[in-house]
């Protein structure tokens, strides 16, 4: 199970600290959310951003591309210190060339499905990618409500992750908290992004730790593992 605080929820005026917070808090990621105003209708933070914090954290930094044109980023974000580029299957024939790159430059890659979006069109991509990031809010904005209808999605992912004996993680992210994190586990889900409810706390690391407990035990491998224990006593 991987928690990812999402820096979108930290203090702007203090990302410096608030990553060190986070790095502190034992989570293995920190999400990072590019937005350029036009493939999403907000705007965050660019590569310099990302390159300032770099040296404050050892923990693996998901860059995750909401932009229209991401392949002018992909190498100014690898320069600057992402562990993982994910860009969005809603850019169609961009995707494979994308996926290619973000690959060539020493990167995991990552491919991302918007809720009103059929995960159907991630299903090509998926002996390609290290992550498939499945939106649980329309992007754009923190703080939103999550989305139950995008609960099909993950068991669907996890189905074809099972069937085809692939490695690939299955993330969640919007409206990540600790109800809502748990419906995702059960469902397959294994990273979990999360920002209002994880960085609004004040004691970040018992957050942390909390919600890893209870997506760790509501995960169906933990259940398997369970009743093959039951079974051979």
């Amino acid at each position: 199970m991987i928690i990812a605080p999402s820096l979108l929820a930290a203090d702007y005026g203090r990302f410096a600290k608030e990553t060190g917070r986070a790095d502190r808090s034992g989570a293995e990621w920190l999400h990072l959310d590019i937005m350029d105003g036009h493939f999403v209708p907000n705007i965050s933070f660019g590569p310099a951003v990302v390159k300032s914090i770099r040296p404050l954290s050892r923990m693996f930094f998901d860059v995750h591309l909401m932009c229209s044109k991401p392949e002018i980023l992909l190498e100014p974000f690898a320069r600057a210190g992402a562990d993982q580029i994910t860009v969005h299957v809603e850019l169609g024939d961009a995707v494979t060339p994308l996926l290619w790159k973000i690959r060539s430059l020493g990167k995991q890659v990552g491919l991302c499905v918007n809720p009103p979006t059929a995960i159907g069109l991630a299903q090509p991509y998926l002996d390609q990618i290290d992550h498939l990031l499945i939106m649980t809010v329309n992007p754009g904005f923190g703080g939103q409500e999550f989305i139950h209808e995008a609960v099909p999605k993950i068991q669907q992912a996890a189905a074809w992750r099972r069937e085809r004996n692939l490695p690939y993680r299955i993330g969640v992210d919007g409206g990540i908290n600790f109800k809502t994190a748990v419906e995702c586990a059960r469902a397959g889900a294994d990273v979990f992004v999360s920002g209002t409810t994880l960085f609004g706390q004040r004691n970040l690391k018992a957050a942390v730790e909390k919600m890893r407990k209870l997506v760790t035990a509501a995960h169906p491998r933990n259940h398997m593992a369970t009743a093959m224990a039951k079974v051979s006593t």
